[in-house]
């Protein structure tokens, strides 16, 4: 949700405001715009509705020629869409320009402050209290200098926000603040950046800072120096971030999501391999992390990331034989969850900076519990409050609707699990090593899935069209299906809902129509035949049926059509949701292209929901 960048330097700051919001377009928006300090000292804006593209193409760009700016991509929280509530915003003087990822909650109070000390509101958005407030104190005592300014107008806001403050009184200097939302300082030579998220400027440099909460830096092309809100200087480490900036690109795939898609046997390959030793012995940096104090498991999650927790309950239930509940964050956190220094909770997130997911881990470490975070982008927020964390090794993933992300998430919590059983001496069983086996084979199968899978694609062709689908299953493809229908509800915009397939008999059935399409996951023998009698069920009443399976299923009996099988390898029933929601990823990508929709940002979401 929003992005900004900044750049100050020596060259042009244009191309690389422009070029650090096309990076960022993955997190969703409505509007984009940016401010140029210019050489003779004059700030210019330029912003619209629509695409970076459309910002990219207008004329006005030709005379911002400067070496400092700022710039934004808005998703529209306070505000509708519109020209006027684009960022850039500056208070009524012109003298202070923001840019601002994050919700101001307390919004009425300021504005009837801030209107009662002479100042006008413009737009909807509550970002354009921040100029205004910064110049009330500015102007209130102006020996005090700006960044004083600033810390007052700051200690005025509640809510997150990240910050980026430019003004022709900041002649060689952008401000830049931190708290609940993601900002990261990329150093260059003579030059630095400043973006939400790392790729935005990963072609520009690998060296970042990582900003806290409350925290301010001022931000020169030779310098940064980073204070607190009492303005007392503080200490911070350069870290070193190896991404490669190319894995970020298309490399001839149509879409990000079709290319994250198929990067799932190297993703999972290099999770995998950060967690066996070469003789297979798991290994992860978890050696004081004290297993046996635990009698409750949280996992804790949203959207995706809370369905690859359902996917590995079962896994950590059956091998630690520790109750393991999944919960999702916005819930967690308000419903006072009963935990306490023996619970052990885990927190998942690609990108470490999602709003709920960090005010729940917050609460949990408030109890006294332990917390873990499963994260794929090294040095987020999430990462910096945890008491341990477990990358992923996902890589980039830019398209919103996540793919390998999720997959890598089910593989690591998987390990974890074993990883916790073997500590508390319950490993010794052949379960717990064909489950280790079918890990290390999960690459190989998937490819297998990825070059056998034109099934999907005429499956797609015939289908596009429904405007209602439904997905089933029991157990971990229960786990299945809930993601299959997120993702067609993600990028399709077609109405999907996904149950457990027992539930199907207690009000759902009454949805099913001749022509209507039901999804079915079948991976687990043991109740294989359960799932089937289902879709039999189904059947009669007209729908179409399409089969997710892994089991050999005799078609004279299940009245369903061989061409709307897809079948895929052979696993442990356990890990099979990394197999099976490989044909509903592309079976959602599929039916999104036949609907000529864009795939990598659907509309209304964004990539990293950093408010609530």
């Amino acid at each position: 949700m929003c992005g900004i960048v900044g750049y100050i330097g020596t060259k042009k700051a244009v191309p690389v405001l422009i070029n650090g919001l096309l990076s960022l377009e993955y997190r969703g928006y409505d509007s984009a715009g940016l401010a140029v300090l210019n050489n003779d000292n004059s700030l210019k804006i330029v912003k619209d509705m629509g695409r970076v593209k459309k910002l990219q193409d207008n004329s006005e760009l030709e005379s911002l020629t400067g070496s400092i700016g700022i710039a934004h991509t808005r998703w529209a929280t306070r505000g509708m869409p519109s020209k006027i509530n684009s960022h850039p915003h500056t208070d009524n003087n012109n003298t202070f320009t923001v840019v601002h990822n994050g919700i101001i909650e307390n919004y009425d109070e300021l504005k009837s402050f801030i209107e009662k000390k002479g100042y006008a509101l413009h737009s909807e958005t509550d970002t354009e209290l921040i100029p205004n407030l910064i110049h009330y104190f500015y102007n209130k005592n102006t020996k005090k200098g700006v960044l004083f300014a600033v810390t007052e107008a700051l200690k005025k806001l509640e809510g997150s926000y990240a910050l980026e403050i430019t003004s022709p009184l900041l002649k060689d200097e952008i401000i830049v603040v931190k708290k609940d939302s993601p900002v990261v300082i990329g150093v260059g030579k003579n030059e630095n950046y400043i973006a939400s998220d790392i790729p935005a400027i990963l072609s520009y440099t690998k060296d970042f800072y990582f900003m806290e909460d409350y925290e301010i830096a001022e931000v020169k092309k030779d310098s940064i120096t980073f204070y607190n809100y009492d303005l007392n200087i503080i200490e911070k480490e350069i870290k070193n971030i190896e991404w490669d900036a190319i894995a970020s690109e298309k490399n001839g795939y149509d879409d990000y999501m079709l290319k994250e898609i198929y990067e799932q046997p190297t993703a999972i390959r290099e999770t995998i391999g950060t967690s066996f030793n070469k003789e297979g012995n798991i290994n992860l940096p978890l050696n004081s992390l004290d297993v046996n104090k635990y009698n409750k498991i949280y996992i804790v999650a949203c959207g995706t990331a809370m369905h690859a927790g359902i996917a590995t309950k079962y896994i950590f239930e059956k091998f630690t034989q520790i109750p393991c509940e999944v919960d999702m964050a916005s819930e967690f956190r308000y419903r006072n969850p009963l935990i306490n220094e023996k619970t052990l909770c885990i927190f998942i997130s690609q990108s470490g900076e999602t709003a709920d997911t960090i005010a729940a881990l917050k609460l949990a470490k408030k109890s006294g519990s332990t917390t873990l975070s499963i994260v794929n982008v090294i040095g987020s927020s999430i990462t910096r409050i945890s008491d341990f964390v477990l990358y992923t090794h996902a890589g980039p993933e830019i398209a919103v609707a996540s793919t390998k992300a999720y997959t890598c998430q089910v593989t690591l919590l998987t390990i974890l699990a074993l990883f916790i059983s073997e500590k508390l001496g319950l490993s010794n069983t052949a379960d717990f090593e064909k489950l280790k086996n079918d890990l290390n084979q999960l690459p190989d199968k998937i490819k297998y899935i990825l070059d056998n899978c034109d099934k999907v694609k005429n499956i797609a062709n015939q289908i596009y069209q429904d405007k209602n689908m439904f997905f089933i299953g029991r157990i971990n493809d229960y786990a299945v299906a809930m993601e299959g229908s997120l993702k067609v509800k993600e990028i399709t915009y077609i109405h999907s809902e996904a149950y457990a397939a027992g539930e199907l008999k207690h009000g759902p059935i009454a949805l099913i129509e001749d022509g209507v399409s039901v999804i079915g996951i079948i991976t687990n023998p043991s109740i294989s035949s359960k799932t089937l009698s289902n879709l039999d069920e189904v059947v009669t009443r007209g729908a179409n049926i399409i089969l997710i399976s892994n089991q050999d299923i005799d078609i004279n009996s299940s009245n369903i059509n061989e061409e709307s099988i897809v079948k895929i390898p052979d696993c442990s029933s356990l890990i099979s949701p990394v197999l099976s929601v490989i044909p509903l990823q592309l079976l959602a990508y599929h039916i999104a292209k036949c609907k000529k929709l864009d795939v990598d940002k659907p509309r209304n979401l964004a990539k990293s929901v950093t408010v609530e």
